[in-house]
């Protein structure tokens, strides 16, 4: 789905990347020979999108330039799958991988349970140093670090200029206006303004940061998912498709969203910067021009679009820490972030990789740095990650009329204070 990279300037680029990598010659009772060489197998989870895959196999195998000695066994794992694969192959130690990609909201949990290598104390220092302080946040866990951030991200609002100029609208930067245009789209073009993912929670997240509210507060250990402002958040989502602003499915959103997308059957859909590549793949972005990203509308309150990225950590039971963690270094060094963002638009972690020319001369990744910059920082807690699910039931439920909004509401908060015991 994603352009690919050409094998071999990848490999030359990275290449040098591994080069300047360090590894970690702690003993760890395989892996690591006295002389601080390090071999043996190290296992990757990725859990990147069909896009990314193939160009992340290729840069971890390219690990090897440096240490020669160590193989880099690749495993896309579903992101859809990952997080209870995860967790199960974590707690048996059957078959666990010794190096994870997690999405930010994973990492407490893992930690919590004792799930994850503490990372080694100077590169602790340097991701506090080095790295995007939001990302950064992202991989700690009780005042000690997990993980490495190795992208971050946000939503936007894609649309295709073309459908957007020929019916004579701007992009909307509220949800009025976005409603104002979609009627515009569809009286002159036929066609419907705006693809709502209906299946995922996390694309409803900036509806709730719109409208004033949040899931949770952490600092007082409060539910806020069914509160005044977050009702509005599951009635805004709702209006868009009941005014015919949008359209919206409770299964397989992304293929759906994506498919009506790249075929011009909607004008606008919210995505991140992982789908811009698959977007340049549709015919009507055979000139990459016209795509066009702007910020999230914003709801009456503001426009928030949430903090999301990936982190790398390495499992506590690995045979081989050394060169899981010495991978992970690699897989998060400047040289690989800044090859991602070339090549997958995707947003480095690194501050420093902001001011390379691959970085400064990607459109889309310009874009979503003042966005991920504005984004809203979600609560790291252990908890995070299984709040999605009963989220997503009751949101579904609301954005295709099976339940109303405030019922929606009402039962997240439900089944959130059954998760997070004894918050109000």
């Amino acid at each position: 789905m994603r352009r690919g990279i050409a094998a071999t300037a990848l490999v030359a680029t990275l290449a040098l990347a591994a080069t300047a990598c360090g590894g970690d010659t702690k003993g760890d009772g395989g892996g690591t020979k006295a002389g601080g060489e390090l071999s043996g197998t190290v296992t990757w989870w990725d859990t990147s999108n069909d896009a990314e895959k193939a160009s992340f196999q290729k840069i971890a195998e390219a690990f090897t330039a440096k240490h020669p000695k160590v193989t880099v066994k690749y495993v896309n794992v579903p992101y859809g799958d990952a997080q209870n694969k995860v967790k199960n192959a974590f707690s048996s130690g059957a078959d666990a991988p010794d190096v994870i990609r997690a999405d930010v909201g994973w990492v407490a949990d893992f930690a919590s349970l004792g799930y994850l290598d503490e990372v080694p104390a100077e590169t602790a220092k340097k991701i506090d140093a080095e790295f995007l302080p939001q990302a950064a946040a992202s991989g700690k866990f009780e005042g000690k670090t997990y993980a490495v951030p190795q992208v971050i991200d946000s939503l936007g609002l894609f649309y295709n200029k073309k459908m957007l100029a020929d019916a004579g609208v701007q992009p909307p930067k509220t949800l009025e206006e976005l409603k104002a245009a979609a009627t515009a789209i569809k009286a002159k073009t036929g066609k419907t303004g705006l693809y709502l993912r209906g299946d995922d929670s996390y694309w409803f997240l900036p509806f709730i940061y719109g409208e004033g509210g949040d899931l949770v507060d952490a600092k007082t250990k409060t539910v806020t998912v069914d509160n005044a402002a977050s009702v509005k958040g599951f009635k805004a989502a709702r209006d868009l498709i009941t005014s015919g602003a949008a359209v919206t499915n409770a299964t397989d959103g992304w293929t759906n969203m994506q498919t009506a997308f790249k075929s011009g059957e909607v004008a606008m859909m919210i995505n991140g910067p992982w789908a811009v590549a698959d977007s340049y793949a549709g015919d009507q972005f055979k000139d990459k021009s016209n795509l066009g990203v702007a910020p999230v509308p914003a709801g009456s309150a503001k426009a928030g679009a949430p903090q999301g990225g990936h982190d790398l950590a390495v499992y506590a039971g690995s045979k081989n820490t050394a060169a899981a963690h010495a991978f992970v270094e690699y897989m998060t060094s400047q040289e690989v972030q800044v090859q991602s963002a070339k090549d997958l638009s995707l947003l480095p972690t690194r501050t420093a990789a902001y001011e390379q020319p691959d970085v400064k001369s990607s459109e889309m990744v310009q874009f979503f740095k003042p966005a991920v910059d504005k984004a809203v920082e979600r609560a790291w807690i252990p908890e995070n990650g299984s709040l999605f699910e009963p989220l997503k039931v009751e949101y579904t439920k609301a954005v295709t009329g099976a339940s109303t909004p405030e019922d929606a509401a009402k039962a997240a908060g439900v089944e959130f204070r059954k998760i997070l015991k004894g918050w109000k």
